[in-house]
């Protein structure tokens, strides 16, 4: 059967409503997954991202609402899911980075207005995602919404991988695009403006590839681990 993109809300809320206290990774990675899906298939802009951020969130938040644990309990499960949601978009940050190498390889410079505004919205990604979750759940998340914010706190204190991976991508793109230019390396104007028109479909094309050879497995790349150590 053909992979169909978009997640099974329906399902996540379900999953949140009947999940046990042990159950926290199995919500991690059903939030994980349920993202990465919502990603898929479109085109990878920040308004996207955006969106599909929104709608696992408000899916994440009914469903939690609706189990019977208390907010004590239920905490742990929602910074397992806020996780989730982390290393999906992580996994977002790293088709960019693999996207944006191309262009570089290529010949793109820093200076061209999609290498500007790509980095650009790797470094606000961070902020982005921890803006719109919560912007989400002041509008879902109901008797919970201490809980979650509690939860979301602690991530932003502690730091997220999308945060690390983004910066480190940012310093190895722009150092990668500086040794290109020192090189001489440029693509004939006509090759390389179609390419940069396609950037957000490129991008797009690589998180479906890395989604499908993982299994769902959002891993940072080596480099990124070994950063965070």
């Amino acid at each position: 059967m053909a992979a169909k993109f978009g997640f099974d809300a329906d399902a996540l809320i379900t999953q949140f409503s009947e999940a046990s206290a042990r159950g926290g990774e199995t919500l991690r990675k059903a939030v994980q997954e349920a993202t990465l899906k919502a990603l898929q298939g479109r085109e990878l802009t920040m308004t996207n991202i955006k969106g599909a951020l929104k709608q696992v969130t408000a899916a994440a938040a009914k469903g939690a609402g609706q189990n019977p644990m208390g907010a004590d309990q239920m905490e742990p499960l929602l910074a397992k899911a806020i996780a989730g949601m982390d290393a999906a978009l992580l996994q977002a940050v790293e088709a960019n980075r693999r996207a944006l190498e191309q262009l570089v390889d290529q010949g793109a410079g820093l200076r061209e207005t999609q290498v500007k505004k790509a980095l650009n919205d790797i470094e606000k990604m961070e902020d982005m995602f921890f803006d719109t979750v919560r912007k989400s759940l002041s509008q879902a998340s109901g008797p919970l919404e201490g809980a979650w914010g509690q939860a979301l706190e602690k991530l932003q204190m502690k730091g997220s991988g999308t945060g690390a991976h983004a910066a480190q991508t940012v310093q190895q793109l722009t150092e990668q695009a500086q040794s290109a230019m020192r090189e001489g390396r440029n693509a004939s104007v006509k090759a390389m403006g179609a390419l940069l028109d396609s950037y957000a479909a490129l991008a797009s094309g690589v998180l479906i590839g890395m989604s499908q050879g993982m299994q769902g497995d959002a891993s940072p790349a080596p480099a990124a681990k070994a950063k965070r150590k």
